[in-house]
């Protein structure tokens, strides 16, 4: 008991090493980092019928980033009461966050490169992330306390608290922090169990979160259901009006919810459908400049004409609201040519300017191939 006492006070007079200054000998030696953090959807895990297109890209990126430093946050679970009550009121997710900052916090370096990467509500998850890296700042490493952290997420919920937060900023904080990309698979808006009249439970508490594209945000790409009717999975789309990011795509894709975040429970039938958004994403994250395996495409072989995982197996069933997509409404959208190809089981509103959209980036391609 006494020697515990006293490697407690001991730890609290232990200094952490300082992070280099970018241009010092040690952060030269060092070199850049890529932080990557992978935030799945609800029941998302590594390795079985449960793996999701993010449990595919921890393996792909693990293997093959030489420089990378690779987070992945699984899905919230609701088996038990406890991981129930979680998913009722959104408190997982918020979880997910926190630990997803700290975990960059403890590891960034000036200079380094920042990937978030997540599905459905780890979507939203890594959407909100970015927010608190934008309206609250970065933790230097060395600064990276529990404490600091649970300080960060108070003023991130209290957006009024500006004076405080921005105290908060000079004293702990990187003074710049960009995010190179931010890639989502079909975002969700609804934080709690996503289960007919959950919403109102969780909705109130969780308003606060920022999911837009901040200023400090480069690159931001979306795939979107183009099938999916299911209300409770509606999704959040950037509205790039606002948005500082210098670079946005939402590209809506052929297939359901569960086949755009290749949660597809088994059904390995349309993993060839699910792969048309995954290697899109992964096209996108090497125009980031991201080192990806050699002959990494090979890997997920597509087919737009594999049949969807649907939106009425198993807890489908109970989603009886439901209501076709709109789009087109945001500058950014297009259709994918897979889709456009396909048109299968379409039950979208389709706004007539996303048309005219596809037709420029199809002349754009062509000038840029003939000049």
């Amino acid at each position: 008991m006494p020697g515990r006492l006293f490697k407690r006070i001991a730890a609290l007079f232990r200094r952490r090493e300082p992070v280099p200054p970018p241009g010092s000998p040690r952060s030269a030696q060092r070199g850049s980092v890529d932080h990557i953090v992978l935030l799945d959807g609800t029941q998302g895990r590594l390795g079985g019928a449960g793996e999701t297109s993010i449990g595919r890209l921890y393996h792909l990126l693990r293997e093959g980033a030489p420089r990378a430093s690779v987070c992945y946050g699984k899905g919230l679970e609701w088996n038990e009461w406890g991981q129930f009550s979680d998913a009722v009121l959104g408190w997982g997710v918020e979880q997910q966050i926190r630990r997803a900052y700290g975990w960059i916090a403890t590891r960034y370096h000036p200079g380094d490169r920042i990937f978030l990467l997540g599905y459905s509500r780890g979507a939203f998850a890594v959407r909100s992330l970015a927010g608190i890296i934008d309206r609250v700042g970065m933790l230097r490493a060395d600064a990276a306390t529990e404490r600091n952290v649970r300080l960060a997420w108070r003023y991130y919920e209290a957006a009024e608290a500006r004076a405080g937060a921005e105290a908060f900023r000079r004293h702990f904080c990187h003074a710049q922090v960009e995010i190179e990309m931010v890639g989502v698979f079909d975002t969700v808006m609804a934080l709690g169990l996503q289960l007919p009249l959950m919403w109102m439970v969780s909705e109130p508490r969780t308003r606060f979160h920022d999911a837009t594209l901040g200023r400090n945000v480069r690159h931001g790409y979306q795939a979107l259901a183009l099938n999916e009717t299911r209300s409770v999975f509606e999704p959040l789309i950037w509205d790039t009006k606002g948005s500082g990011a210098r670079q946005v795509e939402q590209v809506w894709f052929r297939g359901c919810h569960g086949d755009i975040g290749g949660q597809i429970g088994g059904h390995e039938a349309s993993r060839p459908l699910a792969n048309i958004p995954l290697v899109w994403m992964l096209e996108r994250m090497e125009r980031c400049g991201l080192t990806l395996p050699e002959g990494w495409r090979a890997r997920f072989p597509c087919d737009p004409q594999s049949p969807s995982v649907g939106s009425w197996r198993g807890w489908g069933k109970v989603f009886i609201l439901r209501a076709p997509r709109v789009i087109g409404r945001d500058s950014s959208e297009s259709i994918h040519e897979s889709a456009v190809g396909a048109r299968m089981g379409w039950r979208a509103m389709i706004l007539p300017g996303i048309w005219q959209r596809r037709r420029g980036a199809a002349n754009a391609a062509a000038d840029d191939v003939a000049g």
